[in-house]
């Protein structure tokens, strides 16, 4: 099969799974806007220890893939913060690319925090991705992935 008739199946096939386009500009700013400030509350939740602020902006099917670290649930997640093992004394985001796809969301950047698990202190420089679903007229997040970023 040639390069051209490869392409045109791969087209066809994205085409027929109801590939999504991103949404409308106007729309998409509103919701730009409403992700970048859930960024800005999901940040602040970790700095403070806010179990509860970070429950919301998850959905109960999240999964959390972390590098050297368990796959987690929302509700290990929540419970992970609200034991109080673990501070976060610097959480910072930043280089975020948000693309909305209609009703989802993919918000990218780098993860800069400082972490202390029984008096110990990890520094973590990282990638993440998460990934947002408005359900409701509210957006939360159901994946969220972050690796170490190669030196």
């Amino acid at each position: 099969m040639g390069l051209y008739k490869k392409c045109f199946l791969a087209v066809s096939i994205l085409a027929t799974m109801g590939f999504q386009q991103p949404a409308n500009k106007t729309g998409e700013s509103a919701d730009i806007a409403e992700l970048t400030r859930l960024e800005t509350v999901w940040n602040a939740a970790y700095s403070r220890g806010d179990a509860d602020a970070l429950a919301t902006l998850l959905a109960d099917d999240l999964i959390v893939t972390m590098t050297a670290m368990v796959l987690m649930t929302k509700a290990q997640s929540v419970a992970l913060l609200r034991s109080g093992r673990f501070k976060f004394p610097r959480y910072e985001t930043s280089d975020l690319l948000i693309r909305v796809y209609r009703d989802a969301a993919v918000v990218t950047g780098r993860l800069q925090r400082t972490r202390e698990i029984n008096g110990q202190r990890t520094d973590d420089n990282w990638r993440f991705t998460k990934v947002y679903v408005r359900g409701a007229e509210k957006w939360q997040v159901v994946a969220w992935h972050a690796s170490t970023i190669a030196v």
